[in-house]
């Protein structure tokens, strides 16, 4: 009966320490993408708002951007 008990507490304290390692991997690698998320929405807020101060203060150059970026001839 010891052994029994003793068996059950050395399975759980190894799923315990399973648990932890994998829960601590995935929530490293789930704050690395977060923080990827956050660098991209902030690039691609600034290359818009860049695009937009060149559509109001330049429309000819954003319309060769645009056809740039499109692959269009210049």
């Amino acid at each position: 009966m010891i052994r029994t008990v003793a068996s059950i507490a050395a399975l759980a304290l190894v799923a315990w320490i399973a648990i932890k390692i994998v829960f601590g991997v995935a929530g490293g690698l789930l704050g690395v993408l977060i923080s990827l998320a956050l660098f991209v929405l902030k690039v691609a807020l600034v290359v818009g708002l860049i695009y937009w101060l060149l559509t109001v203060f330049s429309p000819e150059t954003a319309r060769k951007m645009r056809d740039a970026i499109r692959g269009e001839s210049l």
